[in-house]
């Protein structure tokens, strides 16, 4: 066995509003958006938060209300969840409940078997991603992943977060048109309800090529080759935390009244307080979070990258703009039936809950498993290298039918009030020293 090398309404794209990038001198002086902080004494003195708009019993106006078999689902997993808080002391740090709300063995969001990922409200998904936008993404994709492949004569692709597999499947496709065929395909996913969806669609639109897909529920010990994961960083768990009368609290999750799930914040002593939460500027009270789960993650997958490249698409900024003084709210989100909102309490289960990408942090930890930064970049921008333009001005405008949903897939993906800028591609080398054309303009590595 090889050995590991030594040192994740319309269709709404997440995410919708929290943390677009700071343009105003405003900014809020406490509690996150949509939640009205109040306190509650508890013995050990934490500061417990109750949301105002009652977790578990009541809900925004604009959210469709679940069916009887989804919230008897629901009530299962909250309490599994209060019965681990229980046993905790009665206190849960908040990336454990979010981990248990969207992995937990068949009852977390991720794992429970509900429909994710769709093209609108109808279909009874909760967001879309690029490559169910368009086809042209993963088409588009496959010209940077091909180079590589090239540049070190491997013809292995390894995804993380498959979603449908129609990313999978376009990537097959283009690969081999470009004749940089896919030797192994490699898809690690835990959902046996997603596997069962990857693989009919792949079977469906590229039966020629499923052939050499597999699926695995690990990490591969060693990887030749590209690592592909599109918006899997976000959906990994994240601390909070909150500066309250110029103190840093870890933000964590209690019960109250016996039923209702509630933040409960601990004071940190200086010593523990992050390193990126030390340096935001000012004392006015401030919520936000570190990405522990999605630094680790990358670390272990740019430890196991022995000849070849990873690459990350997904929301979020470098950390000077993540932790800038007047994000005051951070980032945290959840998307339901294609609707965005801020109480990661409501309908456990059944949401996604969600928080954008400290890519900093994310460099850091790359770089510390041994690799080196091959670019970071706007969505927009990435897409453009490698050839979105030139791939839709193949399309025959003359045929409205084909042409004019795909330009408008397009315009979502490229312009930057839609995800053009929000979305970032970030990628990383190992054992081969070569240029990606598709960071080649418009490169913001330096800042990182």
């Amino acid at each position: 066995m090889s050995q590991p090398c030594a040192a994740r309404p319309s269709a709404s794209a997440r995410p919708m509003h929290r943390a677009a990038p700071v343009t105003s001198a405003t900014r809020r002086t406490g509690g996150r958006q949509g939640l009205e902080a109040e306190r509650w004494p508890v013995d050990d003195g934490s500061l417990i938060y109750n949301a105002a708009m009652k977790p578990n019993s009541a809900q925004p106006d604009s959210l469709p209300v679940p069916d009887d078999i989804a919230f008897a689902h629901s009530r299962a997993l909250a309490q599994r969840i209060a019965e681990e808080i229980a046993a905790a002391g009665g206190w849960l740090p908040f990336d454990r409940y979010m981990e248990l709300a969207l992995y937990a063995p068949a009852l977390g969001y991720y794992s429970g078997g509900s429909v994710k990922f769709g093209r609108g409200p109808d279909d009874g998904s909760d967001f879309v991603t690029a490559p169910e936008l368009s086809p042209l993404f993963a088409q588009v994709f496959a010209r940077p992943v091909a180079d590589v492949l090239d540049a070190t004569g491997t013809r292995h692709v390894v995804e993380f977060g498959a979603g449908t597999g129609k990313f999978a499947a376009g990537l097959l496709r283009k690969l081999d048109t470009l004749g940089v065929g896919c030797a192994r395909y490699t898809i690690v996913e835990l959902s046996g309800e997603l596997r069962e969806r990857q693989r009919a669609i792949l079977v469906q639109t590229a039966p020629e090529l499923a052939a050499c897909v597999e699926w695995v529920d690990a990490m591969p010990p060693r990887v030749d080759g590209v690592i592909v994961g599109n918006e899997v960083l976000d959906a990994m768990p994240v601390r909070l935390f909150a500066r309250l009368g110029g103190l840093w609290h870890e933000r964590g999750v209690a019960v109250a009244d016996a039923s209702r799930f509630v933040f409960a914040d601990r004071p940190l002593a200086a010593a523990a307080v992050p390193a990126a939460l030390a340096s935001v500027p000012g004392q006015h009270d401030y919520v936000t979070e570190t990405h522990d789960a999605a630094a680790a993650f990358v670390h272990t997958v740019c430890s196991v990258l022995c000849h070849g490249a990873a690459m990350f698409v997904d929301y979020g900024f470098p950390g000077a703009e993540y932790y800038h003084p007047q994000r005051s709210d951070g980032t945290l989100m959840c998307h339901y039936r294609h609707r965005a909102h801020g109480d990661p309490f409501l309908y456990p289960g059944l949401q996604d809950i969600t928080a954008h990408v400290q890519f900093s942090a994310i460099g850091q930890a790359a770089h510390d498993a041994g690799a080196h930064l091959l670019g970071y970049t706007s969505q927009a921008r990435f897409l453009v290298n490698a050839g979105m333009t030139d791939a839709l001005a193949q399309l025959d405008p003359a045929d409205p039918a084909r042409f004019l949903p795909a330009a408008n897939a397009v315009q979502k993906l490229l312009s930057e009030a839609e995800m053009g800028e929000l979305f970032k591609v970030i990628a990383f080398r190992r054992g081969f020293d070569a240029a990606l054309g598709a960071f080649e303009r418009g490169d913001r590595s330096h800042m990182l």
